[in-house]
């Protein structure tokens, strides 16, 4: 497995983009999903991460957005295929080692309260749980978790 910094901008890693889509679709109503489009994804303050397997195809994704007080954790997604592999871990480890070499020192996200296995990586890695933050608001679909990674 690889995992490198790339632009989201190719067909497969579009495809998992809309594989992620369809799942939270299945999970959440759209006004309690907060996405990042493909032209978000592809602005200069963001880093996007892109896990391959040995045979080159794209098994997971994620990105984090450069604000000038924190980062914010967008888009992270293992499709099937890649789970059970420590695909997550890595992805969020590199993440977070690019966001400290970019001046970032506390990343906040926004997640589902059904993706347990997404909270699990999130409270594992020392994210904590947190209010809303930005344009969120108060919403039970909503989880809001920070994490300092640099002093």
């Amino acid at each position: 497995m690889n995992i490198v910094f790339e632009s989201p901008d190719q067909p497969d890693v579009i495809a998992l983009i809309a594989e992620l889509d369809a799942y939270q679709d299945t999970l959440y109503p759209p006004e309690s999903r907060h996405i990042l489009d493909l032209a978000s994804l592809k602005q200069p303050n963001v880093l996007f991460a892109v896990a391959r397997d040995g045979a080159g195809e794209a098994i997971g994704c994620g990105a984090i957005v450069l604000y000038p007080e924190f980062g914010e954790l967008k888009r992270m997604y293992v499709s099937p295929r890649g789970r059970g592999q420590g695909v997550a871990k890595r992805l969020l480890a590199l993440l977070e080692s690019r966001a400290i070499d970019s001046g970032c020192k506390l990343l906040k996200l926004e997640t589902g309260p059904y993706q347990h296995e997404a909270l699990a990586l999130y409270a594992s890695a020392g994210y904590e749980r947190r209010g809303p933050f930005g344009d969120y608001t108060n919403d039970p679909l909503s989880v809001f978790m920070q994490k300092r990674i640099a002093a």
